[in-house]
């Protein structure tokens, strides 16, 4: 698995990522929420720059010209709820994606709130046999809810390459993803890498909760 963390590349990223990790930024939930889906934008152009391309003719005014085009089918898959800014990110980028949706949240299995299960309970996707799969969740912490989501999609077909793209991940979900996806021809995507994750399994210093602070928090 490659592993991208435009953390250690001098890019407007880190300016957006800046912003969002500031406990005062965070308290107006639309900006917090437009740098999510900026944070995408940027991250599925560079993401791009990988796809397979061929020309295309195209006819203006004045005559034709060939350009080229991404030939992949791509399927672009979000974990529920504070995935959603993400992806809306990179689907204003792939605007002819198809789009799969997953509910994977944490749960806590423990009083002490310090170890943590994945539960699944829905997923509305099409097929990804032979496609160029893109799963995006903003937090990579254990893992456990992206290896979830990947390895639910892996059952409606296999994908011709994946890539998954994160704002925040860990050394240890980078890890976890490592495992999961094996020799797969997979590449990820990360603004940036923290160093670990507190006691409650949250990234430090990381930023939060992310679906709390796109759209307020839960029960």
């Amino acid at each position: 698995m490659k592993v991208i963390n435009f953390s250690e590349q001098n890019t407007v990223i880190n300016q957006y990522m800046a912003e969002v990790r500031d406990k005062r930024y965070q308290q107006n939930r639309l900006l917090f929420r437009n740098n999510i889906r900026r944070i995408g934008q940027m991250m599925a152009y560079e993401l791009s720059k990988t796809l397979d391309y061929r020309p295309k003719t195209v006819t203006t005014p004045l005559g034709t010209l060939d350009i080229p085009l991404p030939k992949d089918d791509l399927l672009l898959a979000t974990v529920l709820r504070a995935g959603l800014p993400f992806h809306e990110g990179f689907l204003e980028v792939f605007d002819h994606a198809e789009n799969g949706f997953i509910s994977a949240y944490r749960m806590y299995t423990n009083r002490e709130h310090t170890e943590v299960g994945i539960h699944t309970e829905y997923m509305a996707s099409p097929s990804a046999k032979g496609k160029t799969l893109v799963i995006v969740d903003p937090m990579l912490a254990t893992g456990g809810s992206m290896a979830a989501a990947y390895e639910a999609l892996l059952k409606t077909g296999r994908p011709h390459r994946t890539h998954i793209a994160c704002v925040i991940g860990t050394p240890e979900g980078v890890e976890m993803m490592r495992q999961t996806v094996g020799d797969d021809d997979v590449t990820l995507w990360c603004a940036a890498v923290d160093p670990g994750m507190n006691e409650h399994k949250y990234i430090v210093p990381g930023f939060g909760d992310c679906g709390d602070l796109c759209y307020g928090e839960k029960l």
